[in-house]
């Protein structure tokens, strides 16, 4: 494209969304990722302490809600942290962000639409049906980000509908719900590890700073939007934990693979679980899909992944060579990871990012604050505190994957690329 002095135009990212889409795509992206898939190995964990995990991992979430949001009103652009980290602490710990969140969220997409398949097909069909997902989703985030916030809305509200009806019918009772199990306390570590999994959670909302060069008037919209989005979430969880506590207990849940599914029992209400199972895990793939090509788009900028990936599309204006990488990223690990794999290995790649995002937050002057430092100092133990108390294959395999990725980095300057 050129213009009429014949000059070369480079196509860009365009401001579409406004406060209301980015809440919607954050919503789909948090609502996804743990209702259906984080609740069983919490509680596998964290034992009778499941409620304490969740406060626990909704503080920390507080904490880098308010460094996302304050960052993101600074530097509203594409990228999230990987931006925020090169700009306040240096292109070494922006490219750990970046690649935290890109190589973490792949898995998170993984681990979405296997959640999807699971709840939707016999066993021998989760992984065809789950790859499948992941084609279609990529499609409609390659047509353009106005789609995207599209399906986000409507995804959305088909699930919150679902899951009120969910709710009102196991509290009020009618159907044969399994027997009570009480839940035994695994101590501090357990509660610990079980806040780094229900991170998985929450952690929906780096989708909207990732949005920064398509969300209109982004300082404002931004901030607004992940507090928004974070505070809905938090509620959420906090009603269907309850509930679920309430009729499984603790131990119920971590033994069921669909604890809402085993908590609705024989009732007439337990396809909805399944619909509304399936179609949260597909807002969450549809934001995730979104928000890792922006990060990997942006990360190819400034040369940190190859370079051909920063292209956006001439005419859908989405970073369309990232997200169909991203998307075949995604097919490897489903063919190679299970759910449980793939959760603790995307908290781990998350929570390194976040550590970066408060360190950052904490780093910027006075003038640039939407809160006071120790917020952003807290943040940051409470993510390297949960990053430590992950189960160890987690953690095995997130130093290989960041080890992997800063010899590439150190590779490629000293080749001078």
């Amino acid at each position: 494209m050129r213009t009429q002095d014949g000059e070369k135009v480079v196509p860009g990212l365009q401001r579409r969304l406004g406060t209301f889409d980015a809440v919607m795509i954050g919503l789909g992206a948090m609502i996804g990722a743990g209702l259906f898939s984080a609740f069983t190995p919490a509680a596998s964990a964290a034992g009778s302490a499941l409620l304490v995990s969740l406060v626990l991992a909704s503080a920390i979430a507080y904490a880098n809600a308010r460094s996302s949001a304050q960052l993101a009103a600074r530097y509203p652009t594409s990228g999230g942290t990987y931006a925020y980290g090169r700009e306040v602490l240096g292109p070494w710990p922006g490219f750990i962000a970046g690649w935290g969140f890109v190589v973490g969220k792949t898995a998170s997409a993984a681990a979405m639409a296997l959640t999807f398949a699971t709840y939707t097909v016999p066993g021998p069909w989760v992984k065809p049906v789950a790859t499948v997902a992941v084609a279609v989703l990529v499609g409609v985030n390659c047509l353009g980000v106005t789609r995207t916030a599209a399906a986000a809305r409507i995804i959305v509200t088909a699930v919150l509908a679902l899951l009120a009806v969910v709710l009102i019918v196991i509290l009020a009772g009618g159907h044969a719900p399994p027997e009570y199990v009480a839940g035994t306390n695994h101590g501090v570590f357990g509660v610990l590890q079980g806040a780094g999994l229900l991170f998985f959670a929450f952690a929906g909302y780096a989708r909207i700073a990732t949005l920064g060069e398509e969300v209109r008037n982004p300082s404002r919209s931004i901030p607004r939007a992940i507090g928004i989005g974070l505070g809905i979430v938090v509620v959420l969880y906090a009603a269907v934990a309850l509930v679920l506590i309430d009729v499984l207990g603790t131990a119920g849940i971590a033994q069921s693979p669909k604890p809402l599914a085993t908590a609705v029992g024989d009732s007439w209400a337990l396809p909805l679980v399944q619909v509304a199972a399936a179609l949260a895990s597909l807002g969450a793939l549809l934001a995730l899909v979104a928000g890792i090509g922006r990060t990997a788009m942006a990360m190819a900028r400034e040369n940190d992944l190859p370079r051909a990936l920063s292209a956006v599309h001439p005419r859908f204006a989405t970073p369309l060579r990232a997200e169909l990488v991203v998307g075949a990223a995604i097919l490897v690990l489903i063919a190679f990871f299970d759910l449980g794999t793939a959760i603790g290995f995307s908290s781990f790649g998350v929570l390194v990012y976040y550590l970066i995002t408060n360190i950052s937050a904490a780093r910027q002057p006075k003038n640039e604050r939407l809160g006071p430092v120790w917020l952003g100092v807290a943040g940051a133990a409470g993510c390297a505190v949960l990053v430590a108390s992950l189960p160890v294959s987690a953690v095995i395999g997130g130093l290989v994957m960041f080890t992997v990725g800063l010899g590439y980095r150190a590779t490629r300057l000293r080749l001078g690329g």
